[in-house]
């Protein structure tokens, strides 16, 4: 699973790695932001290393997994699920904030 993977790269500081799991525009996103390669950038985002997932709400291509600590928004592609946002939180009565999101 995407999510599982995602969060086992950043235990491990393999950012690169990380990196091939986002979303296309995820990535370009925070590459653009950061004026630095997917890897660097990614370090510097310093996202929650997430424990076991807690529930899975799946909507066709569309899913939402909540971890024990970070809240994951991933989308399915013809190569697989990626990572469309992470270190996402609740906010009361608005859209969950992500530190990391495509455009």
């Amino acid at each position: 699973m995407a999510a599982t993977a995602f969060e086992e790269t950043l235990a491990r500081a393999d950012y690169v790695a990380a990196c091939a799991l986002l979303a296309p525009q995820t990535r370009q996103q925070l590459e653009q932001d950061s004026d630095k390669p997917c890897g660097s950038a990614l370090a510097d985002e310093e996202l929650p290393v997430a424990d076991p997932v807690r529930t899975t709400q799946v909507y066709g291509r569309q899913a939402l997994l909540r971890l024990e600590g970070d809240t994951l928004f991933l989308s399915q592609f013809d190569d697989g699920w990626k990572i469309v946002a992470a270190g996402c939180k609740p906010v009361s009565g608005e859209p969950y904030r992500c530190a990391l999101k495509g455009g």
